[in-house]
């Protein structure tokens, strides 16, 4: 499991959540019977990333920060545009594309799936509206639904419990990724590679109230599919 660091010092609120969100994804994969490890990109030589993904029979990108708008022509200031970690980007998109080559197991949930789709070329949504509450908990919970074409539909049968907390999706596709599910909106909510077993999600089944039931299913559709075509 990647996501981008320990200690956020400036938005201590923030780290609470996603320590939160980490801690859920841990005990779902632990449950399913697989040996999770956590690492903090920005804190560790992206050649150590590199080959600790590589050594992994899976890689979850987990989420975080808005990615690093430069990386995809995208504008510099919009609304919400916070604090971006370019080197932490840089590093798990190197950790996508070598997935894509090995043809091995990745997801990558909200900002995972963003960076999935910006690795192999494709743009995001800088700013949008109806995915993140404003209230004492920032998600949403929405409705999810998914294309007719996805083998493998179970694995994204979620209903009105897709919990969202997002303000970017994915605008045009990366090369080689399809949309294997939409929000009632149109919000593009899960891709995959056509060939490669590389899935994103944007909504969070990592969410302590759904981890359970939604997240090994999506991580066991990545692994299941390793040698399959999508």
């Amino acid at each position: 499991m990647l996501h981008i660091r320990d200690e956020r010092p400036h938005a201590p609120d923030y780290q609470r959540l996603l320590d939160e969100l980490n801690a859920a994804a841990m005990r779902a994969f632990a449950d399913a019977e697989w040996s999770p490890t956590l690492l903090p990109v920005a804190q560790l030589d992206s050649r150590d990333v590199l080959d600790r993904a590589r050594d992994a029979h899976a890689v979850v990108v987990m989420g975080g920060e808005d990615v690093d708008p430069r990386l995809y022509g995208g504008a510099l200031t919009y609304p919400g545009s916070g604090q971006h970690e370019p080197e932490a980007d840089r590093t798990m998109i190197a950790v996508i594309r070598q997935s894509l080559d090995r043809r091995s197991p990745l997801l990558g949930i909200c900002r995972g799936h963003q960076l999935i789709n910006v690795a192999l070329g494709g743009t995001l949504i800088e700013h949008m509206t109806g995915h993140r509450a404003s209230g004492p908990s920032h998600f949403v919970r929405t409705r999810v639904a998914v294309a007719s074409d996805e083998p493998d539909p179970a694995a994204f049968s979620v209903g009105d419990d897709a919990l969202c907390s997002h303000h970017q999706a994915v605008r045009e596709l990366g090369d080689g990724l399809r949309v294997v599910a939409r929000a009632d909106d149109g919000t593009i909510e899960a891709i995959a590679h056509r060939e490669a077993p590389l899935l994103g999600v944007q909504w969070h089944p990592e969410h302590p109230e759904v981890a359970g039931d939604q997240l090994a299913k999506l991580l066991h559709r990545c692994v299941d599919r390793t040698t399959a075509t999508v």
